[in-house]
């Protein structure tokens, strides 16, 4: 009895370690996120960084005050033919949209970054939905861009504001490299930071308006460039559709 009691709990064990595995190896759709069992719960996480072998990272800049530097940022991309996103707060949008209509006709994708920079996991659903709308249109007034990618507050995220971001067509961007500009930390720290972290498919995060992103900026477009990788935008490195996310927030993409 103690042996069938034993052999059953075996085959239990096996049968949901069976059930996982499918669970995450099941393709998803368009902008959809991967669900991941923590413990009891299933929860979806979204793109960290990009599984892939080609030398290839993308760069990112939040906005959220402050706008001093945003067109210098734009001209050291432009001279070591870097592409970047930049994800708006909705009234940073409002408060400056020459800026806005500047790096979208320099060629820089955007996405949203909420509308008021609240702690979103906090929000009920129609809140979320709300600040993603409002943030999206006010980008929009500025200038006439889809609205493709969206980063939450301080990196806080749970499932309904997944869910309600992909019901929104958005695909929710996190990072795995983080410079931790905001800090006021020195450009050649800034550098240190991003370059001893960087690999082929990180996603690295910056804002806008830090105190020394401009000195920190050249180095480590230089040094990725003599290191054979090329530099863009969000967009260009996520997958959209075919793919999956493991827990640790990375992108594989399904072959066909």
């Amino acid at each position: 009895m103690k042996f069938l009691v034993v052999k059953r709990t075996v085959i239990w064990s096996a049968l949901v370690v069976l059930v996982l595995c499918g669970v995450l190896s099941m393709p998803l759709g368009e902008n959809a996120m991967s669900a991941v069992f923590f413990g009891d719960n299933l929860r979806k996480i979204p793109v960290y960084n990009v599984d892939t072998q080609e030398k290839r990272v993308a760069i990112s800049f939040d906005a959220a005050w402050g706008a001093d530097k945003t067109r210098d940022i734009m001209k050291i991309l432009k001279e070591y033919n870097a592409n970047a996103t930049f994800f708006l707060v909705g009234f940073w949008a409002e408060k400056y949209p020459d800026i806005v209509k500047e790096i979208h006709e320099n060629g820089y994708e955007i996405g949203t970054h909420s509308n008021t920079h609240p702690d979103m996991t906090k929000l009920s659903k129609e809140q979320v939905k709300l600040e993603l709308e409002q943030s999206m249109q006010k980008i929009k007034s500025a200038v006439d861009v889809d609205i493709k990618l969206f980063r939450a507050p301080f990196g806080a995220y749970n499932n309904q504001l997944l869910d309600v971001a992909e019901e929104l067509n958005l695909q929710t961007i996190q990072w795995n490299v983080d410079s931790l500009d905001w800090k006021g930390i020195s450009g050649s720290e800034i550098a240190n930071r991003i370059l001893s972290r960087v690999s082929s498919g990180s996603i690295i995060l910056c804002h806008n308006n830090s105190d020394h992103i401009l000195d920190a900026l050249p180095i480590v477009l230089d040094r990725l460039k003599l290191q054979g990788y090329t530099v863009g935008c969000v967009g260009d490195l996520v997958y959209t559709e075919n793919f999956t996310i493991d827990r640790a927030g990375v992108q594989h993409k399904i072959s066909a």
